[in-house]
């Protein structure tokens, strides 16, 4: 925790709202929001009027900048709505991916030769994990939410309700570093049209694959829940929602008729559709499930 590493990273916080890009902390070798939560919000100062989530909180403003990276070490997020970006998260295999499945590079490349399209050249960043983010500006005045996997498999994107980490930020897995420090390309329209299409039925086959044991009462209720979460859009409820869907699927994990793992899967991948950040999501869908196995009485069976 040196004085030399809080000094880089309150530069990449500058050097970040200097583009226009709305910045706020991360916990120090993390990538989880700093601030503080509604369960612990003391309804002043930017919440005085009542709770302000990190989106809102992010800021451009050199001075609340400077306050806040003084006070200690934060990571750096940039709130990709309010900054008018839309980035694309290209993902590395995970050991449990299965053989021959292509990584977010391979994956975004075909994607780009399938509409006939040279792969974008702009700013791209190296992430900790190894992976890329590729940095767009955002058509004007539209409100492209985040996404997991609806262009391809390990291809992710942050707009709206998302947020990156910022280059010059570290984590146990390593730093975050500017790959390419190309102008930021405005969003191909082929790229728009793609993240914008009508899909079927809003992620009907989220569940499918894994709740092959459930009961069929239980799988209908995941199925229908989950697209329900998917589908959510507006900002300040998609959270909400996701709880109260989860504590209705999560009587039938307290009663056996369904697998846990298959209803956090397809909750955790729902969520993400709508806007929702992974961390965001597994907490919420661990709460709701702890408060259904608490209070739903699990059958009896004679």
């Amino acid at each position: 925790m040196t004085y030399d590493a809080q000094s880089a990273l309150l530069s990449a916080a500058l050097s970040a709202a200097e583009r226009g890009w709305h910045v706020f902390p991360l916990h120090a070798g993390r990538k989880s929001p700093a601030l503080h939560g509604e369960r612990s919000c003391p309804r002043n100062g930017d919440c005085a009027a009542g709770h302000r989530k990190w989106e809102r909180r992010a800021t451009i403003d050199p001075d609340r900048i400077r306050a806040a990276w003084s006070q200690r070490l934060f990571n750096v997020g940039i709130a990709t709505g309010p900054s008018g970006l839309l980035v694309v998260d290209l993902d590395t295999l995970k050991p449990t991916d299965k053989k021959g499945t292509p990584d977010g590079v391979t994956a975004f490349a075909a994607l780009c030769e399938r509409a006939g399209q040279p792969v974008p050249v702009t700013r791209t960043v190296r992430t900790a994990g190894g992976g890329l983010h590729l940095y767009f500006t955002a058509p004007p005045g539209a409100r492209l939410h985040s996404t997991a996997g609806r262009l391809a498999k390990k291809i992710d994107t942050r707009g709206c309700g998302g947020y990156v980490v910022a280059p010059g930020s570290k984590t146990p897995h390593g730093p975050y570093t500017v790959e390419d420090d190309a102008p930021v390309a405005e969003l191909p329209e082929w790229l728009h049209d793609a993240l914008t299409a009508p899909q079927e039925a809003v992620r009907a086959s989220i569940p499918v694959a894994p709740v092959r044991n459930a009961t069929r009462c239980a799988a209908v209720a995941l199925e229908r829940e989950s697209a329900g979460v998917a589908a959510r859009r507006e900002v300040g409820r998609r959270n909400e929602e996701l709880l109260r869907a989860v504590i209705r699927v999560g009587r039938y994990v307290a009663r056996g008729d369904i697998d846990r793992g298959a209803v956090e899967t397809a909750f955790q991948e729902a969520g993400e559709s709508a806007g929702l950040t992974a961390a965001e999501c597994r907490a919420t869908i661990r709460s709701a499930l702890a408060y259904s196995l608490r209070t739903v009485r699990p059958r009896v069976t004679t």
